[in-house]
């Protein structure tokens, strides 16, 4: 049972529960528990049976409980007995962006709706804007979404899930004796957003004791397939596992064929065919006129990814840039990036506390912070605007600033001081312009990120010049989550981003990559837009809770895939170089 199972319980509990009408924070509870639990890195299963899981931000005795009985039995009984009580379509309406529990309600009970399809058809018939709490807008907004909820893209699995799934497959396959080197490839060793099937390569002279093996995997599905080239076999949420087994010899020309897309390995595949030679999982093969095998030359010996590509004429390439765009090109002409890192990273620059819409208290984020080993990060909970996550007035935001005042006074009592904590929020964008705090509160903060939370469905021009507004503000120092996609959720809100990333490189404006493995916001094409513009990216965390400072590296996966040297992200410069760089509510 991976974590992302779990937490996709604990969201429908959730969902359920404020379908029927439950205790607002009853529901809040669980799914603020799936966010925490979607935020751990260690498998909660192992977390569960060595320490319980009562000390994670956010879950209580009772709900720890509940899960480590989850953990045991594979029954939720709770959600079984929802499950009886709410229609089985009201899971599918939740997913259309914009659609609550509450809406998709009134949508069952007074029109009936049980499909997507019965709603879109409701939506064309004009009856949904008839419906008390809906009217003609929210209808031509369900009917934009319907079609993005029933996109079976949007059963592709999100990396971060995806990932919980080929650790644990992986650490059971070592424990074969018949599996020499194993390793993912395809999209999840590009680090794509989202997964449609895991690669799994073999190393092994026995791919029967192999398979039997995978087979007894507490995980596994049914095995749909197997021969002694390799195994399909479903897995965890239903995903499709190919298992793929090769030579030892072979294993790295394997790992490079099936990593890199079709256009990368096709163009690869060129390159071996001018030099005379082959490439595919049986490794790099000399070929005579006819490209039949010629025995009279010895194949190059290919023991690392290295081997194989400087057989190639080419210097060894990120998997992050193996797309088959200008990474080969550029790999020629020596000006492969040195790709940014998680351990370059020195500070986090957006996060929330218990103040606002956070799990942990502002000690504890500053503690998981120094226990992370950054150096500083800004404390940016929401402004007014956000009354539903709780949003801070200006009185509660300067006592918030004056109680980081005396803790960063503490913490310079130690030399080095282990942490610097800097007074920030985050401000709304209003929906008619301005933001949700005044200029002379802002301009004492020492971080200001800008974000846009409502008034999503506003024209696309409206919103882009919301947010070039924003950034022509001095105070503003980053633009939080730009597109305010939901990946598998809710679709980008129509913007200019061309517009926006000229203007943030006219203001000096930086941009976020949010870490949240929903988010990851600005998507790689767009940050890479930015980086060629000038334009400082910031990778955020975006953390409600001490966990999820762990969805760091989902950021910095993002922005390699961005093509983004350290150089490129702001927040792995020291906090005085951060403030050299950048006047831009950046505070001494």
């Amino acid at each position: 049972m991976t974590n992302a199972d779990i937490a996709a319980v604990l969201e429908q509990v959730g969902d359920l529960l404020e379908y029927l009408g439950e205790n607002p924070f009853r529901c809040r509870a669980y799914r603020s528990a799936a966010r925490t639990v979607s935020a751990v890195e260690e498998p909660l299963v192992d977390l569960c049976r060595r320490d319980g899981l009562a000390g994670l931000d956010g879950i209580g005795v009772d709900l720890a409980g509940r899960i480590a009985a989850f953990i045991d039995s594979g029954q939720f009984p709770l959600l079984e007995d929802l499950k009886t009580r709410v229609p089985a379509v009201a899971t599918d309406l939740v997913r259309v962006p914009g659609l609550g529990p509450k809406k998709a309600r009134l949508l069952i009970d007074q029109l009936g709706i049980d499909s997507l399809a019965a709603l879109e058809q409701a939506c064309r018939d004009g009856l949904v804007a008839r419906l008390k709490g809906f009217g003609e807008k929210t209808q031509q907004a369900i009917l934009r979404n319907v079609g993005f909820a029933a996109d079976p893209a949007r059963r592709r699995l999100l990396w971060r899930d995806a990932d919980d799934i080929v650790r644990e497959l992986i650490a059971w396959l070592e424990r074969c004796p018949a599996v020499g080197r194993v390793a993912a490839a395809g999209s999840w060793r590009r680090g794509r957003e989202t997964v449609g099937h895991l690669q799994i390569l073999v190393a092994t002279p026995s791919p029967a004791i192999v398979v039997d093996h995978v087979a007894g995997w507490p995980e596994a599905g049914p095995v749909m397939s197997r021969d002694e080239s390799g195994a399909t076999m479903r897995g965890p949420k239903d995903v499709e596992i190919a298992l793929r087994f090769v030579k030892e010899a072979d294993f790295a020309a394997a790992l490079v064929c099936r990593t890199g897309s079709r256009q990368h390995t096709g163009q690869l595949a060129a390159r071996a065919l001018e030099r005379g030679l082959t490439l595919d999982d049986r490794g790099l093969q000399p070929f005579a006129p006819g490209r039949s095998p010629d025995p009279s030359r010895v194949p190059p010996v290919c023991t690392t990814e290295d081997d194989v590509y400087a057989s190639l004429g080419l210097p060894w390439i990120p998997p992050e840039l193996r797309e088959g765009q200008n990474e080969i090109a550029c790999a020629e002409r020596g000006r492969l990036p040195d790709l940014v890192r998680t351990e370059d990273v020195r500070g986090d620059l957006h996060m929330h506390t218990t103040a606002s819409d956070g799990e942990a208290s502002l000690v504890e984020m500053v503690r998981a912070a120094i226990a992370r080993g950054l150096e500083y990060i800004a404390i940016t909970d929401h402004g007014p605007r956000v009354s539903m996550a709780n949003g801070l007035r200006p009185q509660r935001l300067l006592a918030q600033w004056e109680e980081i005042d005396r803790l960063n006074a503490s913490l310079a009592a130690s030399e080095p001081a282990p942490l610097v904590i800097l007074k920030g929020v985050e401000v709304d964008m209003l929906e008619q312009g301005g933001l949700d705090l005044p200029d002379e509160l802002l301009a004492r903060a020492d971080w200001v990120v800008a974000s846009l939370h409502y008034g999503q469905q506003q024209p696309g021009d409206r919103i882009t010049a919301r947010i070039i507004e924003a950034m022509e503000n001095p105070w503003v120092s980053v633009i939080g989550h730009p597109t305010g996609r939901l990946i598998n959720r809710r679709p980008a809100y129509e913007v200019d981003m061309e517009a926006v990333i000229a203007a943030a490189a006219r203001t000096g404006t930086f941009l976020e990559i949010n870490a949240n493995p929903w988010r990851l916001d600005l998507h790689a094409g767009h940050a890479a837009a930015a980086r060629e513009a000038g334009v400082g990216l910031v990778v955020s965390t975006d953390a409600h809770s001490t966990a999820g400072l762990d969805v760091l590296r989902c950021g910095i996966l993002q922005a390699r895939r961005a093509g983004c040297t350290a150089a490129d992200v702001v927040n792995t410069r020291s906090l005085a170089a951060l403030r050299a760089l950048s006047g831009r509510g950046v505070g001494a």
